[in-house]
């Protein structure tokens, strides 16, 4: 079992940073792919970027590319996003989440989830 708490949301001006982190308990190896989304009020959940939990890939979706950054630190159990050039259509509440499987690109699956944590982006 893998337990997920996410930390670092915030509230910013269009062009700022954060950088909130996902800690992970239980067994974090045991999951292959881990993730963040989010979810604006009155709108679904979006899936946002990717990473494995051993090695180097990673997936992001269009509208943050070249903008946010994922990554992890397994010595620390925790998965980091990097949102630079923030942009008040990134204000949400976003979850980490975690699955077995090890198809980034593959959206579905994901079955630990943390509580979130809120991002507001002002203009």
């Amino acid at each position: 079992q893998v337990q997920l708490v996410e930390s670092g949301g915030g509230s910013v001006r269009a062009g700022a940073f954060l950088d909130p982190s996902c800690e992970a308990s239980g067994r974090p190896a045991s999951a292959g792919s881990w993730a963040w989304f989010r979810r604006a009020q009155g709108k679904g959940r979006e899936f946002v970027a990717a990473i494995r939990w051993s090695g180097s890939n990673t997936y992001y979706t269009d509208s943050v590319k070249g903008r946010f950054t994922i990554s992890r630190d397994n010595a620390k159990n925790t998965v980091y996003l990097q949102m630079n050039s923030l942009k008040p259509e990134d204000t949400a509440v976003y979850y980490c989440a975690a699955k077995a499987g090890l198809n980034l690109s593959f959206l579905q699956g994901y079955d630990h989830w943390g509580q979130g944590t809120q991002v507001t982006v002002s203009s």
